[in-house]
């Protein structure tokens, strides 16, 4: 038992020792800086190049004369690679340009051609090993080059067989289509169903008719072939079915047509198979000759190429043992000085890199080792030490931001909710506006109607106490009816105008304060917003037109289309047509296209200066804050018209020469709730922008 523990201490020992002596070399070497530690392995290195080059010095000797036949038989096979590699580019050219003819692929092939030739004349000929092969390669090159003469004007045809007996009919049949269906009218004709398959066939058969002429599929042509065969079997049926001489006179040039571009179909059939045999048999049997005769003569050179080989690899073989040999001695000892200074280096960058991982995940108490080492891994440990102190005061300062953070937010939360609640006070400021005005209009008809029907009360009491008196004379009761009559006649009228107001502003103050979605008559809804609008209009010498066609049917919010020409009208009103100044306001409406309407409100007012334009629809951006200006009701406006109403909305004003307001909206709203005062910059249809050209009267 006491044999054990002592043999384990034993084999410690030598472990614990080799331990201690690395650690000994490793704290050494730290005193040597990095860069020399580096340049020792550079050394090592170089002393190796410089054994390694002398003995490959004096091997390159007896390598060169093998070398040199190698390397005339690589020059030889360079010069069949070269040729071999620009006949097939020059074949691949010329089926490019068959498919594709153009100015700039021609004068490739042209240079290409050049190529070629010169290769066979100037360095083919001159080889020692190719010249007497180069007169065979030179018969099949010019075969193969003259062949591309007769395509081209094969191609030649194919291209105006194409142009003038295809493409040209063709056209001429899409303008006799157009003609035919200019001359049926509508949809509903005898004609139509007909008409459409062969106009459909006429289509299908152009796209199958260009895709055969671009890459000569067999299904291609048999497409065009058989849509051909539609459309001559529709003429005879829309023939039979037309109702007028321009429908019959198109029909039977339709058909001549029809006939022309078949027998131009069949045409360029046969011409595409003609330039198809001349591909095959001459340019590119022409070039597989070539690639045969190449080849012939590449095997030949393989076998020479083998032979120079063979002596160049002996002598290769001796000097690779002789440099192997040395190789492995240095590299043990590089090997040996590498591990030492990568431990060096190693060892101080892991304690390093341990505090750093320590750093990131937040153990900022962990100390940096290393930082008394003089090199310049111990330089390194001193910065992220600094690092961690920094990192400290950084995770400090943190903690404080967030916490002003959160003060900020809470702030402008309830900025934003005092912001939204003077919004909605002043849409609500504005039906209160309306609500005083109407009431002061009604009260005119209502005060009449109670005064006439006073005076009729007493006037019935008289003459009930003089037809109980006595006798009723005859003229006493034709005054009475008389007076009946007109009493009658005012309380009607008077009664109806004040109904007519109260249904107006009724309708009104229900769209505002329901905010519905239902179908509108933009007249009716204009005029009964203009309706409670007219006690604003007596008290300023303002005169107001309406020119609102009928029929302008809207899906979409009443309430709000009533919001904006109120706070349009009051703006005008307080700033346009400020201190009683008189003028005029016109408010029109057109249909814009099948889905849109425009209105238009204008006054010829005070205008505006391009600064107030810039910021009209910013909230609480007002020229009048100091007599009780808010500055939202155009906020509303324009947050109305963009996000509930879906449209655009626009303006264009001068100073001194009044405000024009261009809204455009859809006949169907396409927006939904307003609430919120963001706004995007959108531009009018019409390619206007709608923010740098609105202007206003004021805010």
């Amino acid at each position: 038992m006491t044999g054990a523990p002592q043999q384990h201490r034993t084999a410690e020992r030598p472990a614990s020792f080799a331990a201690r002596g690395r650690f000994r070399v490793v704290q050494w070497l730290r005193a040597v800086p990095i860069r020399w530690r580096i340049l020792s392995i550079a050394g090592l290195n170089s002393a190796v190049v410089v054994v390694l080059a002398v003995l490959i010095w004096n091997g390159s000797k007896v390598l060169g004369s093998a070398w040199d036949d190698v390397r005339q038989v690589r020059e030889s096979d360079k010069i069949l690679a070269l040729l071999e590699s620009e006949t097939s580019r020059l074949q691949n050219l010329i089926h490019r340009y068959i498919n594709q003819p153009s100015p700039d692929l021609f004068a490739e092939i042209l240079l290409l051609r050049e190529a070629v030739l010169g290769t066979l004349t100037n360095r083919a000929a001159n080889d020692p090993m190719l010249s007497g092969s180069v007169e065979r390669l030179e018969h099949v090159t010019d075969r193969f080059l003259n062949g591309f003469g007769e395509l081209r004007a094969v191609q030649a045809t194919i291209t105006k067989t194409y142009e003038q007996q295809v493409l040209g009919p063709a056209r001429e049949m899409a303008g006799l289509y157009s003609i035919i269906e200019g001359a049926t009218g509508h949809r509903d004709a005898l004609i139509w169903p007909a008409l459409g398959k062969s106009r459909e066939a006429f289509t299908a058969m152009l796209v199958a008719t260009n895709a055969y002429y671009l890459s000569r599929t067999a299904a291609s042509a048999e497409d065009a072939r058989k849509n051909t065969e539609t459309i001559e079997n529709t003429i005879p049926a829309m023939a039979d079915l037309a109702d007028n001489d321009l429908q019959r006179m198109a029909l039977t040039r339709l058909k001549a047509r029809t006939v022309a571009l078949r027998e131009g179909m069949a045409k360029l059939t046969e011409q595409l198979t003609i330039r198809t045999e001349l591909l095959r048999n001459t340019i590119d049997a022409s070039q597989a000759e070539a690639i045969g005769v190449i080849d012939e003569l590449s095997v030949k050179m393989r076998q020479r190429e083998q032979k120079a080989q063979e002596t160049f690899d002996k002598t290769l073989s001796a000097i690779s043992r002789r440099v192997l040999s040395i190789a492995v001695m240095f590299l043990g000892i590089i090997l040996s000085a590498g591990v030492l200074i990568a431990l060096s280096i190693r060892l101080p960058l892991q304690q390093i890199l341990a505090a750093m991982h320590a750093i990131t995940s937040g153990n900022y108490d962990r100390s940096v080792q290393g930082t008394t080492a003089k090199d310049e891994v111990g330089a390194m440990a001193r910065a992220v030490d600094v690092f961690r102190e920094n990192a400290i005061a950084k995770r400090k300062t943190e903690d404080e931001l967030r916490a002003s953070k959160e003060r900020a937010e809470s702030a402008l939360l309830e900025l934003n909710t005092a912001q939204q609640n003077l919004i909605d006070a002043e849409r609500l400021a504005a039906l209160g506006g309306l609500v005083a005005g109407v009431a002061h209009e009604v009260n005119n008809p209502i005060g009449i109607s109670l005064t006439v029907a006073s005076s009729f009360a007493r006037r019935a009491e008289t003459f009930e106490s003089e037809l109980r008196s006595g006798p009723l004379r005859r003229s006493k009761l034709d005054d009475f009816v008389k007076s009946s009559r007109d009493a009658a006649q005012q309380l009607v009228a008077n009664l109806h105008r004040a109904g007519e107001l109260i249904q107006s502003f009724k309708q009104v103050a229900v769209d505002r304060s329901h905010a519905e979605r239902r179908q509108f008559n933009l007249s009716e809804a204009t005029d009964q917003i203009v309706a409670s609008l007219k006690p604003v209009l007596k008290k300023a010498a303002i005169t107001l037109s309406v020119e609102v066609p009928e029929g302008l049917v809207i899906d979409g919010y009443p309430g709000s289309y009533g919001q904006i020409l109120t706070n349009l009208f009051l703006n005008a009103a307080n700033h346009a047509f400020a201190d009683g100044r008189s003028g005029a306001i016109s408010i029109s409406a057109r249909a814009r296209g099948s889905d849109d309407v425009e209105i238009i409100f204008a006054d010829n007012g005070a205008g505006m200066t391009p600064d107030v334009q810039r910021q009209a629809f910013d909230p609480f951006f007002t020229t009048r804050r100091n007599e009780g200006g808010t500055g939202l009701g155009l906020h509303i406006v324009y947050n109305l018209v963009t996000q509930q109403l879906g449209g655009r909305m626009m303006l264009e004003s001068r100073l001194g020469q009044g405000t024009t307001f261009r809204i455009i909206m859809p006949k169907v709203a396409r927006g939904g709730s307003t609430g919120g005062s963001t706004r995007t910059d959108q531009t009018a249809a019409d390619g206007t922008s709608q923010w740098p050209n609105r202007t206003m009267s004021s805010t």
